[in-house]
């Protein structure tokens, strides 16, 4: 999957390495690795993304990375989750590859995913859900692309005790954002050759703020007279995607139903796992696994490394290495049909470790 158009770097910039890779200068010398941030993560991330890198490596990509820590890792060490060390990286690369980060249940700092994607604007999460050869999942043939609206709503986390007992959480929709969002899934629905967006909503009940999204919507989709447009009550489009998930192509939803629609998408295909996922702004980019960090099984080298790499393919898109990343794609297909080395979570024993020395042996 090519880049979306239009992304530049956090820093304002277009992302220099994306435009000059394999280019030379005047005096024939190549231009510079794209330099990016990396971010391990908590639990099984350093694990998991050590893999993506590894395999990132092998296909031939040279990427200055630097590693920054965020989460639990950077509170024990910086006394912050978030430490100006990180936010001054991110706006020096303006793309960065992340692990998955710790986010406490009903206690604690908020979430750090919600803040960066909030601070940079990453108003666009995309999360492509494929069919993965070699799983034994109750479909095939899926090719889904979940879009979410990744800076208001609900899951903005907007919210307050207003008396002991009370709370209050705030749902803010704006015409600014469904309409950005909107168009976002609209190009990339032309850019890729697809036929359909289906706008998911629950406007019969929210008539105010939902029916603004479908509005929004429905401008938009005028101007795409190429591309098929369909609304569904959030409600049925579930029940929809487990009954008949080839009904759906791109599917544009608000942030909080993006968050859990987008999980149900992935378990048709395998699980978490299997998933890659990318926030995008006008101002840069982070690519990050969808899975949780797993505590109980961190440091013990058997998780499935397999989203991050396919996260590490769409950094490569986003950097203009589409080869690269289509050929680490094709490679975890060729890894999983085999069905020789897979990780305890799909009925293997092979180790975080195998599974990139297999990918990496797959490369074509």
């Amino acid at each position: 999957m090519a880049k979306p158009a239009g992304l530049g770097s956090i820093n304002g910039a277009h992302h220099g390495g994306a435009n000059n890779k394999g280019r030379r200068g005047a005096r024939g010398r190549a231009a510079a690795a794209p330099r990016v941030t990396l971010i391990p993560g908590d639990g099984v991330g350093p694990e998991v993304i050590g893999a993506a890198v590894t395999v990132i490596e092998a296909v031939g990509v040279k990427i200055d990375w630097d590693r920054q820590l965020a989460g639990a890792a950077a509170l024990r060490r910086f006394g912050s989750p978030v430490p100006d060390q990180l936010i001054d990286s991110l706006k020096s690369t303006g793309v960065a590859l992340k692990g998955p980060l710790e986010t406490r249940v009903g206690a604690g700092y908020r979430s750090i995913n919600v803040y960066l994607r909030k601070l940079f604007d990453l108003y666009a999460n995309v999360r492509p859900v494929i069919t993965q050869a070699g799983l034994h999942t109750p479909f095939r043939g899926i090719d889904l692309i979940v879009i979410r609206e990744n800076t208001e709503d609900l899951y903005a986390g907007i919210e307050h005790q207003v008396a002991p007992g009370v709370v209050e959480s705030i749902k803010i929709i704006t015409a600014r954002a469904s309409t950005r969002i909107a168009r976002f899934a609209f190009d990339y629905a032309r850019k890729h050759g697809r036929r359909l967006v289906t706008a998911i909503h629950k406007a019969n009940i929210m008539k105010l703020s939902d029916g603004l999204f479908l509005k929004c919507a429905q401008r938009v989709a005028r101007d795409y007279s190429d591309i098929a447009y369909q609304e569904q009550i959030v409600d049925a489009a579930c029940m929809r995607l487990v009954t008949n998930p080839r009904a759906f192509d791109v599917l544009l939803l608000e942030n909080l139903y993006g968050d859990i629609v987008s999980d149900l998408c992935a378990g048709l295909v395998g699980g978490l796992g299997f998933v890659p996922g990318a926030n995008y702004g006008k101002r840069g980019a982070i690519f990050e696994t969808v899975h949780g960090t797993a505590p109980d099984i961190a440091g013990k080298g058997i998780a499935n490394p397999i989203a991050a790499i396919k996260t590490g393919a769409l950094l490569l898109d986003y950097l203009d290495h589409d080869r690269a990343g289509g050929r680490i794609r094709a490679a975890v297909d060729t890894v999983l049909r085999a069905e020789r080395t897979l990780t305890p979570d799909i009925g293997g024993k092979a180790s975080t470790g195998d599974m990139a020395a297999a990918v990496i042996r797959a490369l074509k």
